[in-house]
């Protein structure tokens, strides 16, 4: 995951980078998934590094990027998301908080938060995810979405597994393969898989033993 470094109380202008995130829209929700480690360029800075958060009732943002810069940014945008639904009396939908993130990165375009985020869920539209980049640009992403230095390898086993009519059960063990394969092969991503689904019924994050449970699949 990039960070900036400090040295003797000046920014140096290297960006370290090395991430993967992945995202998958579902006949039924959302599945969003990252693995654990944060870089400093051959240096590994964590091996628990939180790269997904709940940002609204049914809605998750993941970050590729600055740590600082994506922490804050989580922070800031859950408290926009619960602003949102006291002032309007409504629970934002996901194109609500994606247009409020676009928004907001684009105003600090001059000096950008270094961040690639996805930010996907469902609400009454039906399941949706969105790639955002630094400065603001927003795409809806249909199907498949992956961020990060380990992103093309994880785009090789989604394309070639994921379809349209895909339920959120079986994108979760598509993800954790994306995720796992490109750990495999990227020296900046591993130490571990973070998994979200989100249908109308719940939002659930997948506990360490059900996530070996289905890389032990691979392994076979």
């Amino acid at each position: 995951m990039p960070t900036r470094a400090f040295l003797g109380g000046a920014m140096e202008e290297k960006i370290y980078k090395g991430t993967t995130t992945v995202g998958l829209v579902c006949k039924d929700g959302v599945v969003m998934a990252t693995e654990k480690r944060a870089t400093m360029g051959s240096f590994i800075a964590s091996r628990t590094a939180k790269k997904i958060y709940q940002v609204a009732d049914r809605i998750a943002m993941t970050t590729a990027g600055s740590v600082g810069d994506a922490q804050f940014l989580a922070r800031l945008i859950k408290v926009e998301a619960n602003l949102y639904e006291i002032r309007r009396e409504k629970k934002p939908s996901v194109r609500a908080i994606a247009t409020l993130t676009s928004n907001l990165l684009n105003s600090y375009r001059f000096y950008p938060y270094i961040v690639q985020l996805l930010i996907g869920g469902i609400d009454e539209e039906g399941a949706k995810i969105f790639s955002i980049d630094p400065i603001g640009g927003a795409i809806e992403e249909r199907d498949i979405v992956a961020t990060g230095s380990g992103s093309l390898t994880a785009y090789g086993v989604l394309e070639d597994r994921f379809s349209p009519e895909i339920g959120v059960s079986d994108a979760v063990e598509l993800a954790v393969r994306a995720i796992f394969s490109a750990m495999k092969r990227d020296s900046a991503s591993g130490d571990g898989i973070d998994v979200v689904r989100i249908t109308e019924k719940e939002y659930y994050q997948l506990r360490a033993e059900e996530i070996d449970a289905i890389i032990s699949k691979f392994r076979k």
